[in-house]
């Protein structure tokens, strides 16, 4: 563990006592190894184990890294059909450690790190799995933000030209070097605008395989994770950006689903994919695919160049896997250009 990462123990646990109620006896806490914007802790105390999510040390990009706002969507789920982690305190930025950040349950399951699933019990159980994720998709698409008290959690409409326009932003702000095909994306998105279709829901902003866990004995979502990027928007963006999957190389360290023979695997096609989450939702069938996917491998890009700088200037969470980003970002602008050429 990195010295700006490390916690303070004898600091923070009478301020978890004091603050959280049954939480007693703070013996250990041991930073997870995954994760790049907001670094991660296994608490263990004698009155059970949790989770502390904070924000990273040092300076940050503006409008990033707020805990606060996962606390916030992760708290106003707890009574929808999608899985969250029971969340049990939310710190100041003037907490024992120096930054915000929040505790919540500790959720018993499992996390598969390769889409490929090789521990699934066969091809019934990836497509179980991959069933699953759809379904916790579709109902995440459908949660009331009004009756949830999320109304004000973003601005509705123009969902894509606004985040357009953040993440080139964020991606000029850390730019470290010249890109030509994230030039030509990012010149491409502004110049092929999609029309608005007034489409708002709550969008998680990083929905993958790896940022849920799964039941230890049934292919049932129990907690999706890492909500930092949560907003209203377009639900077309998560559905993107998951698919996303079947087209980054497994080789990559994305560990995608290209160059793997899905069939034989019993994983899902992209297009069955998306038209069981079209059937869940009652939607016809969705057009400007190309530009949802397009869009997608952008802002991915733009987030990894936003870890990468970290990396450079000492502040990630996983500085030596942060520094393998910056040939990320070739590579997903490469895919988007070559999805954009192609037109399929």
């Amino acid at each position: 563990m990195s010295d700006t990462n490390t916690l303070d123990q004898r600091a923070l646990a009478p301020y978890l006592e004091h603050n959280i109620a049954g939480f007693a006896g703070l013996r250990s806490i041991e930073k997870f190894s995954s994760g790049q914007s907001n670094p991660t802790y296994l608490l263990t105390a004698d009155s059970g184990r949790y989770v502390l999510r904070a924000k990273p040390p040092g300076q940050l990009l503006k409008s990033a890294h707020q805990v606060d706002r996962e606390f916030r969507v992760i708290k106003a789920l707890a009574q929808t059909a999608v899985p969250v982690p029971r969340v049990l305190h939310l710190s100041g930025e003037d907490s024992p450690i120096g930054r915000m950040f929040y505790v919540m349950d500790f959720v018993e399951g499992r996390v598969f790190w390769d889409p490929a699933l090789p521990e699934a019990p066969g091809n019934d159980g990836r497509g179980a799995i991959y069933d699953a994720m759809n379904r916790t998709l579709a109902a995440l698409h459908d949660v009331d933000v009004d009756a949830v008290g999320l109304a004000d959690f973003g601005k509705p409409g123009s969902y894509f030209e606004r985040q357009l326009s953040r993440w080139t932003s964020q991606y000029r702000a850390s730019e470290t070097g010249t890109v030509a095909d994230m030039d030509q994306l990012i010149a491409w998105l502004e110049q092929n605008p999609i029309v608005d279709d007034g489409q708002v829901s709550l969008v998680h902003g990083d929905y993958r395989l790896d940022n849920m866990m799964f039941a230890p004995d049934r292919p049932q979502v129990v907690a999706v994770l890492d909500w930092e990027l949560s907003t209203l928007g377009h639900p077309y963006a998560d559905l993107a950006y998951q698919c996303m999957q079947w087209r980054l190389p497994h080789s990559s360290g994305f560990r995608g689903l290209g160059g793997i023979d899905r069939t034989a695997l019993g994983i899902p096609s992209e297009q069955a994919y998306v038209a069981r989450y079209c059937e869940r939702r009652g939607i016809a069938g969705i057009g400007n695919w190309t530009y949802y996917l397009a869009f997608s491998f952008f802002r991915l890009a733009a987030i990894c160049q936003g870890v990468y700088k970290r990396a450079l200037d000492g502040n990630a969470s996983n500085p030596q896997k942060a520094r393998t980003y910056g040939n990320a970002v070739k590579l997903l602008a490469g895919l988007a250009v070559e999805r954009i050429e192609k037109g399929n």
